[in-house]
């Protein structure tokens, strides 16, 4: 990725000193301001770790958990020995699930990361494997999610069947065993982004449509509408 210019750290739009708790949520607040304050876009690159901890007043570690929220709501990319670029335009990304989610476990984002490209090659499996039984336990799941939904509900046990179901469609031990080794942490991500405003609706909408391209036997299409609701919704920015 080519580097734009990086905007000038001081004067107006500049970085502010963070208040001093909780850190890292503050930093990342801070930076986000900056972002959207100086109209960074994607490719733009922030300074690096040293002189941002310098601008914000705070520790090293402070400034990389603050990135990790960052990073995990998809709004930078962090480059090890490359720097520190923007990934999308803020008004394209949404709240983080939370930063005390992220913060628990750091290792959350690498696992929602496998656990994504794992899941979308079981959709695609699973549309070339699925069973009459498959498509209608699946087609049950978003019924259900959509009456918990109706009801004021989050429908997060549907949502978790629904992707169990398309695990066991795929019909490939090995995949269902290394994801049931990610379960509790994606178990995690999917209860935290189901409960944000609005996003119920959109993954139930999301797993409609993967279910239709299952039916319709299309793997490539089942794998790319896998990734991409797996990329909106956890992010963890967002899986559900």
């Amino acid at each position: 990725m080519s580097a734009r210019a990086t905007p000038p750290a001081a004067g107006v739009g500049s970085l502010q000193p963070v208040p001093r708790a909780p850190l890292y949520e503050g930093v990342a607040t801070r930076l986000r301001e900056f972002i959207e304050v100086n109209r960074l876009a994607p490719g733009d690159r922030l300074p690096g770790e040293r002189d941002l901890a310098a601008q914000l007043g705070v520790s090293r570690t402070s400034v990389r958990q603050g990135l990790t929220i960052l990073r995990v709501i998809g709004l930078v990319d962090v480059q090890h020995g490359n720097g520190i670029y923007i990934a999308r335009n803020v008004q394209d990304v949404l709240a983080p699930i939370t930063a005390d989610l992220v913060m628990a476990d750091p290792e959350l984002p690498a696992l929602g990361e496998v656990r994504n490209a794992l899941e979308a090659q079981a959709a695609r499996l699973a549309a070339t494997r699925r069973t009459p039984e498959d498509l209608a336990a699946l087609a049950g799941t978003i019924a259900r999610m959509r009456a918990d939904i109706e009801l004021g509900g989050f429908g997060i046990e549907a949502d978790r069947d629904f992707h169990r179901g398309i695990v066991r469609a795929a019909v490939n031990q090995v995949l269902a065993d290394t994801l049931d080794t990610l379960a509790d942490g994606a178990g995690r991500i999917a209860a935290a982004s189901l409960q944000r405003p609005g996003q119920a609706p959109r993954s139930l909408a999301d797993h409609e449509a993967i279910l239709r391209a299952i039916e319709s036997a299309e793997a490539d299409e089942a794998n790319r509408l896998m990734m991409a609701h797996l990329d909106r919704t956890g992010a963890l920015d967002e899986p559900s």
